[in-house]
Order: structure tokens, then C-alpha cells, then sequence
């Protein structure tokens, strides 16, 4: 949250709580006891208990739980998002299968290539339209419940895409498929805030992007195997790829349903965790965190979200970057086409460089940023240093083809891996269920204005100079958005310090194989760590020293 909600104050050292080995153990057994009676007090209301509670598990223990809790989520989850992004993509895939022949899609419906860019348009139209409200039915309706639905929904409105017969039908099913898919990122990312910690989010966002960027490899080689369909039942290969991942996708609902867990101390978790590992779980959550006994929707908590400069700060800050990144995202498949390096459908395989470039990209960012050597914000400043370069690269060496392959495949690593560090970044300052439920729907549906203009950059009217003025906008939105991370960065200064020295405090209890429990961040009355761009000197931590 923003400093103007209460008043900072500074920052005081709190005493280390020293345990005894036996009497932990004592208190182990003890806890384990508490947490399962019906009525157990919520911890976290106790700073106190909350911290003797903690202090009852060590470090292999807390490791082994969320272990537990991230094979719950990291394979199913990130599969969740391989889907989604295959069936996102496979509209720009697919306009460049059996290009200049009668069963491409573009041919086959009459369509021209700006009339193709308002596919991707019109369902970055319906994300911004019900992306929030979706969100807000999470919790209600219960995410294994509404995610499977999703699914379910959406992998119907793909299949459908196979019996388009005019530019009409096309987009009437991509504006569908926007809405049916319209919660499921924000729904994943709000859920990640109820189990896991702000510090933490960077690692399972890089594994969740990870996959999106699995997608890519995925989805190329599939759209070139698929190729080889074209004619099959007499179906174009545009068709089949859309038929065959839209069965996928609603075989794959059932399995959303069965194995997504839900909230930490819901009554489905308890077919994995024991009370104590759930108890454990939502103690250790900062402040803001979103639990499993809040309210299942709360209308001053999306006043609070509204009155604060933080949502549209942020807002502004994502929109900007995927006003760049969209387009790049939406054209590479038909950047690389018209390179020329190899004719169809091997077109389709030099797509995999960029992605595996991401790929490894999104592990380094995992890895930095679990070192706590920087805040998240700077970090975030150097990825979009390159990202400008790229994107200035691309108007200005419009003549080799080398050069623009490159800066594909640099422009999609510093692109991808942008957001795990965004994402974590967000997480530090959401409050609450329905607060954190409806500032990453509204958050998440208006940056997909990237995704109605992204498409519209590439009008055919600019194809003349190899689209440089395309490129020029697109640099343009990208130096804009490294202005607005900067400005966003200003008003989380104070946040992301702290966060960045709770991190390495925790490192520190991790290599002296114990817990932390002790000092948190503070978000609703925010510490003070600068006074403008001055550090504010004697801030400490909860050992006494300064970090």
C-alpha cells in the first residue's frame, strides 16, 4: 500500500526469541495438538503466539512443507498456463500455415492481414471486459470449482474455431474465448498470495512462466506436425489445430477440478496437509495476505483498492510494458516467416530459439532474485533497459536479417522475464481476499489493452519499410513503461526494502537451521527506510543489526 494510508513510523529493533531444542520439540507436539481442535485461535491475530508457534518448527521441517505445497501447484498450475498460452498463440501460429496456399486460414476466410490483426484484438477486448469480474467469483465459488470451469468453457469455444467459415465467425469465437478464459491468470496469481510469501512469489511465478514460455516450444512443434494434417477429413491444418487443443483443453478441466488445492485451511486441503501444516502455511503470511476465513467478497476492500494511487500506478506500469510486448508477441511468428532463413512448414521450428532463450532467462531471474542482492524494482529496471534496446534494434537494422533474429530472441527473453519480478513485486502490497481477487483482475484485464493494440501496430500500410514505424511505436510504449516502473518503484521504495531485508534474514535463520518468525514487513503502516531518495539512517533489523 501506499504511505499516504497511515502515517510510517520507524523502524525498531525487536529481540530474537531464543528456544531450547527440547523445549521445541515439547512445543511441537504441543502446537500439533492446538491446531487440531476445531476452535484454534488464528495465530497471526498474535504477534506473540504467532511468533512462538513459528518457532516451534526448524528449518528441514518448514522445507518439507512447502515442498508439499508447491507439488501441488508448480506442475499442475504451470500446465494450467502452458494450455492457455498454446491456445492463445496458435492465432498467430496458424496465420502462417500453407501461407500463399487455398487452406490457409487467411485465404480460406477471406480475410486480409489487418483484418486477421483484430483476432487478437477483439479477445484482448473481452479479457479487459471480464477479466475483474471473474476474478471476484473465485472465492465464492471455490477456484477448483471456477478454474475447471474455465477450462471447461473455454476448451468447447477452441474446438469451435474449426467450424469458422467467414472473418465474422473468427471473431465472435475469439471474443468468447476471451471472456471464458478471463480469470484464470489473475485467479492462479491471487490464489500463489494466499500460500506463498511476497519473497517467495518470484521463484513460483518463474516456474509458472516457465511454462507459458514451454508453450511456445510446445505450440510451435505441434502447429508443425499438425502442418502435415492439412486435408485430413478433408479439414485445413488451421482447423485440426484448433479442434485437437480444444479437446485437449476439456479433457484437461477434469483434471483442474481433482487436484487444485483450494485455500490453505479449507476443507479440501485437508486431503493433503495435516491442521498443523495448514496452520503453519497461513501463520507464516505476511500481513496483507489474503486467508482462508476471510469474507467471500467485501465491498470496502475494493474501495480501499480504488482510493489508492498503488493500483493505478502498477496498472499503468504493465499496460505500457505489453503495449510493446504484445505486438512483439503477436508478429514474431510472421517476423521469422518473412526472414526467409527456411521455407514451410520449418518456419515454425525457428520460433524455438527465442523461447528456450526465455526459458533461461526466467531461471536466472528465479535464481537472482532468491539472493536478495537487489530489490525486485531495480532488477525490473535493468530488464527493460534491454528491452528498449531490443525494440529500438528492431527499426534500426531493418536490412539484416541476422540482426532482427537476434533481437527476437532477445526481445522475448527480457519480455518473459520481466514478469515473475512484476508479479512478486504486486504481491507485496495487495490486502485481503476480495482486494487481492479484484486488483489483479482489474490490473490483469485493462494491460490487455497491449493486446488489442499490439496486433493493430502492424498494418499493412507500413509493410513498405519492413514495419519500422511499427517498431518505433512499440519502442516508444517500452520507454514509457520504464518511466512509469520507475515512478511505481518511488512509491514502493519503503515496501520493497523491507521486503528485501526479510528475505535475507531468512536466508540467514535458513543457514543457522531454524524457522524465522520474528520481524515482518509492514505494509498498512509502511516503515521508513528513505526520506525522498535519502536513506534513513540506524533502520534495523529484528536481530539488532542492519541490513
Amino acid at each position: 500500500m501506499s504511505s499516504s494510508k497511515q502515517p510510517q513510523h520507524e523502524v525498531t529493533a525487536v529481540p530474537a526469541v531464543t528456544i531450547d531444542h527440547d523445549v521445541a520439540a515439547q512445543s511441537r507436539k504441543n502446537a500439533a495438538a492446538v491446531v487440531s481442535r476445531a476452535d484454534v485461535d488464528n495465530l497471526r491475530d498474535d504477534p506473540e503466539a504467532k511468533r512462538a508457534f513459528l518457532a516451534t518448527f526448524t528449518a528441514d521441517e518448514e522445507k518439507s512443507i512447502m515442498r508439499k505445497v508447491d507439488k501441488r501447484f508448480i506442475l499442475l498450475t504451470g500446465i494450467m498456463f502452458m494450455i492457455k498460452q498454446i491456445d492463445v498463440h496458435n492465432a498467430a501460429n496458424v496465420k502462417v500455415l500453407q501461407v500463399g496456399k487455398p487452406s490457409n486460414v487467411l485465404k480460406e476466410l477471406k480475410m486480409s492481414s489487418n483484418d486477421y490483426n483484430w483476432v487478437g484484438s477483439i479477445y484482448g477486448i473481452a479479457y479487459i471486459v471480464f477479466e475483474a469480474p471473474s476474478n471476484l467469483l473465485l472465492k465464492r465459488m471455490l477456484p477448483h470449482n471456477w478454474q475447471a470451469r474455465i477450462f471447461l468453457t473455454w476448451g468447447i469455444i477452441t474446438a469451435c474455431h474449426a467450424a469458422a467459415r467467414n472473418r465474422h465467425d473468427m471473431y465472435a469465437m475469439r471474443f468468447l474465448l476471451g471472456m471464458f478464459e478471463a480469470g484464470m491468470f489473475p485467479g492462479v496469481m491471487a490464489q500463489y498470495s494466499s500460500w506463498y510469501r511476497t519473497e517467495e512469489l518470484g521463484r513460483i511465478v518463474t516456474y509458472y512462466f516457465c511454462f507459458s514460455n514451454v508453450s511456445g516450444i510446445v505450440g510451435a512443434l505441434l502447429t508443425y506436425g499438425i502442418s502435415y494434417m492439412d486435408g485430413v477429413a478433408g479439414l485445413s491444418a488451421w482447423r485440426w489445430v484448433y479442434l485437437l487443443e480444444g479437446i485437449v483443453t476439456i479433457l484437461f478441466s477434469g483434471v483442474v477440478w481433482y487436484y487444485l488445492p483450494d485455500y490453505p485451511k479449507s476443507p479440501r486441503s485437508n486431503r493433503w496437509f495435516t491442521a498443523r501444516e495448514q496452520e503453519f502455511i497461513e501463520t507464516r503470511l505476511p500481513e496483507n495476505a489474503p486467508l482462508t476465513s476471510d469474507p467471500d467478497f467485501s465491498t470496502h476492500e475494493i474501495k480501499t483498492v480504488l482510493s489508492e494511487w498503488l493500483i493505478w500506478s502498477f496498472m499503468l506500469s504493465q499496460t505500457l510494458v505489453n503495449l510493446g510486448g504484445y505486438a512483439l508477441t503477436w508478429y514474431l511468428p510472421t517476423i521469422i516467416t518473412n526472414l526467409g532463413f527456411v521455407g514451410l512448414p520449418r518456419n515454425q521450428l525457428l520460433l524455438l530459439p527465442p523461447c528456450f532463450a526465455a526459458f533461461l532467462g526466467l531461471i536466472f531471474s528465479a535464481w537472482f532474485m532468491s539472493r536478495a542482492w537487489l530489490v525486485r524494482p531495480a532488477y525490473i529496471m535493468f530488464i527493460m533497459s534491454g528491452m528498449v534496446v531490443c525494440f529500438v534494434l528492431f527499426f534500426a537494422i531493418t536490412h539484416s536479417r541476422v540482426g532482427i533474429y537476434i533481437a527476437c530472441v532477445l526481445g522475448t527473453l527480457f519480455y518473459q522475464s520481466y514478469f515473475p519480478a512484476f508479479w512478486a513485486w504486486r504481491s507485496a502490497t495487495l490486502t485481503g481476499s476480495t482486494g487481492t481477487a479484484f486488483t489483479l483482475g482489474l490490473q490483469s484485464g485493462i494491460a490487455q489493452l497491449g493486446g488489442v493494440v499490439g496486433p493493430q501496430l502492424f498494418q499493412s500500410k507500413w509493410a513498405h519499410n519492413g514495419y519500422k514505424n511499427s517498431f518505433a511505436i512499440a519502442a516508444s510504449f517500452t520507454i514509457a513503461g520504464w518511466v512509469s516502473n520507475l515512478w511505481t518503484w518511488w512509491m514502493t521504495r519503503n515496501t520493497e526494502y523491507d521486503v528485501m531485508r526479510i528475505q535475507r534474514l531468512k536466508l540467514k535463520a535458513k543457514r543457522e537451521g531454524r524457522t524465522y518468525g520474528e520481524d515482518d514487513v509492514k505494509v498498512f503502516t509502511e516503515r521508513r527506510f528513505y526520506d525522498g531518495i535519502k536513506r534513513v539512517k540506524g533502520d534495523g533489523s529484528s536481530d539488532g543489526s542492519s541490513v
